[in-house]
């Protein structure tokens, strides 16, 4: 492959046969296990040849900033901690400390993390319940605009899109309401980083994006990037991700990262394509949800079931391992990994399991009291509890069925006999943690 300046840059380091006085302890020898034994060739430290992630410039600054054409973007800053950390440094850049923050209340858990570590006042936008599928659509601009108009101290807001169901929210018409509001749109596109490599623009219009490379592409696990818009420079990137990154990030992850765009340059989108074209035959010939629902991601599936779980069960007997399930959805992440035969053996083992209709059941219950703040609550002494006995107590963590890790019940909230009967209806009867004292 052409044009992988990190990658090109560390093979031809390692190729000198440089006498190895510094950490990683494998010295670029042989790792135990022969499906690792390759991979600590190029496994270096921070040195004048490899360059320095949090620094800036040098051969992963190269890299980053081919990464950020692709997005149509300004900047990018490699993370090996996944979109988490993504998800952390976006908002540490967006919100002062004590902030109103407008958020999606479908955010990933990584997000109400960073309003407990940032103190932030979380004000949540609502999204539509689709009753007939039983998911939540797009976030309406109006909704937001009126949200702003009574909450004039907001100047951030963090949305979700693609969902883990695969909606898709305007993101250009979110990124005006915001901009003309003086605000800054962070935009947790997890579950989206395929989709330039589609010819679909969806984030450019954003201030900044956190996607996993790891989730849709051929990439390894963790593998993220946090782009910028005008709003942010390289150096703001690199300042707040190093509160959050190792100062020993993974250099075959980056060089992974580096070889993943150009393989999807040169392949990849194309065989995407055929992808696209693949899951949209299953969704016409398996009870899906689909385009005329809600706005979806063209490569995610999501099955309808009268009891996803049990069509969970029957797939995984058929040697089918699905991304997640609830009691009316089996989610399937189809991705450019996946050829003609993989596709085959989905369709045949997708005509031996319970598909149909979705169970009505209601959406999420009203949001929950919010009791004390989240950074009060999550830093508060606690005790594990069984959800059954929780009622009318304060919810020390996130209670986040995961996948997806959507809290229904976040750090601070009064956990009610409403929203003990939805987990309940919804299947998760784990136990959960709340607070001991008062979270003063």
């Amino acid at each position: 492959m052409e044009n992988t300046p990190l990658y090109t840059a560390l093979r031809d380091f390692a190729a000198q046969n440089p006498l190895r006085m510094h950490m990683p302890g494998h010295k670029g020898k042989a790792l135990p296990g022969p499906e690792l034994a390759g991979y600590s060739s190029i496994d270096f430290t921070e040195l004048p040849p490899t360059g320095n992630l949090f620094d800036g410039g040098g051969a992963i600054g190269a890299a980053e900033a081919l990464w950020a054409e692709v997005f149509g973007m300004e900047h990018c800053l490699f993370l090996t901690g996944g979109s988490t950390q993504g998800v952390l440094t976006a908002l540490t850049l967006a919100c002062p400390p004590g902030s109103e923050l407008l958020l999606d209340r479908g955010c990933h858990r990584s997000a109400f993390h960073a309003m407990a570590l940032l103190d932030l006042k979380p004000v949540y936008a609502p999204r539509p319940w689709l009753d007939k599928k039983a998911v939540t659509g797009p976030i309406s601009p109006s909704d937001v605009e009126n949200l702003l108009k009574t909450h004039p101290n907001i100047k951030a807001f963090c949305i979700t899109s693609p969902t883990y169901y695969g909606v898709l929210s305007d993101i250009p018409a979110l990124a005006a309401v915001m901009h003309r509001h003086g605000g800054i749109l962070v935009v947790d596109g997890a579950h989206g980083a395929h989709l330039p490599f589609l010819g679909i623009d969806h984030y450019s219009a954003a201030d900044l994006v956190v996607v996993s490379a790891h989730k849709t592409l051929p990439a390894p696990g963790q593998s993220a990037l946090l782009f910028s818009g005008k709003r942010f420079s390289h150096a703001d990137l690199c300042r707040a991700g190093s509160i959050y990154g190792s100062s020993s990030p993974s250099y075959p992850m980056m060089a992974a990262l580096d070889l993943c765009r150009a393989h999807m340059l040169e392949e990849g989108a194309e065989t995407y394509q055929k992808t696209a074209e693949e899951v949209a035959a299953l969704r016409r010939d398996f009870p899906s949800l689909i385009d005329e629902d809600a706005p979806l991601d063209p490569t995610r599936l999501t099955l309808l079931s009268p009891d996803g779980f049990a069509a969970q069960d029957q797939l995984e007997g058929l040697g089918v391992w699905p991304e997640m399930a609830d009691r009316g959805h089996v989610v399937l992440i189809p991705t450019c990994a996946d050829g003609p035969a993989d596709f085959a053996r989905l369709r045949q083992a997708l005509g031996q399991v319970t598909l149909g209709p979705c169970p009505a059941f209601p959406p999420p219950p009203e949001l929950p009291e919010q009791a004390v703040t989240l950074r009060q609550a999550l830093f508060s002494p606690g005790k594990d509890c069984p959800l059954n006995q929780a009622e009318g107590e304060i919810a020390a963590s996130p209670i986040a069925p995961y996948p997806p890790g959507v809290p229904i019940v976040a750090p601070g909230e009064r956990i009610s006999k409403k929203t003990i009967a939805y987990l309940d209806r919804i299947g998760y009867n784990n136990g959960c943690r709340i607070c001991v004292d008062n979270c003063v």
